[in-house]
């Protein structure tokens, strides 16, 4: 099986180039661009399954690199954020990254999502995700228990749209609050909704469940 091949655009070179072994070492094909421009040279000569972007870059930075990027391809992108920089990540997300990680990281962490967003993209499209009677569907956004519609707000849809596509993978409460544009504890009051409209018994859930220290997760 051929290696995924990943470009990583940093403008600090020893990130950069730490980045690059750490990532080789774990069995990926590497390239490193240290600028907007540098990398779309790269992107013109080869094919990338994923892209790591730092979003602080001279000239243009990853924000607009990735809004740039997306009028033209659907790469899985990484956006490299500074912690407690809410503003970037919300606009990164915008932008069209996939998925984004504060600064200072554990690279076993980035290890974790890299493979988790190749996982999602290189497996087949489902158009349904099934969780024990129920069923949601991404096409119309509906949830049906059996044949029977089960009527779910817009956040609850969007809520459990992103649930549904990281299937039995835990999605932080603070990632579903930036997805979804609503606070923690909105996010908290739209699963318990959703677990009185899923679960037998809310307080014992089995297919919308609680990790502790990870968030929530669709199972079944």
């Amino acid at each position: 099986m051929p290696k995924s091949h990943i470009l990583v655009i940093d403008d600090d070179t020893r990130l950069r180039m730490l980045l690059g072994r750490f990532l080789s070492e774990n069995g990926f094909k590497v390239e490193l661009g240290k600028d907007a421009a540098e990398a779309r040279g790269l992107m013109q000569q080869q094919h990338f399954d994923l892209l790591i972007i730092d979003v602080m870059m001279p000239n243009e930075d990853g924000v607009r690199f990735t809004q740039n990027l997306r009028q033209t391809s659907a790469v899985p992108v990484i956006m490299l954020t500074a912690r407690g920089a809410f503003d970037d990540r919300i606009k990164g997300l915008e932008a069209g990254a996939d998925d984004y990680l504060p600064k200072p990281f554990e690279p076993k962490e980035l290890l974790l999502r890299i493979n988790n967003i190749l996982k999602r993209t290189n497996a087949p499209a489902q158009p349904i995700c099934q969780f024990g009677e129920f069923s949601f569907s991404f096409a119309d956004s509906r949830l049906k228990k059996g044949e029977q519609p089960i009527h779910i707000t817009e956040s609850e849809t969007k809520i459990l749209a992103i649930l549904c596509r990281e299937k039995n993978s835990p999605v932080s409460r603070e990632k579903l609050s930036d997805l979804c544009n609503i606070d923690s504890r909105s996010v908290d009051v739209q699963i318990t909704r959703l677990r009185k409209k899923i679960e037998q018994n809310p307080k014992q859930p089995q297919h919308l469940q609680t990790v502790r220290n990870l968030g929530y997760v669709v199972r079944g």
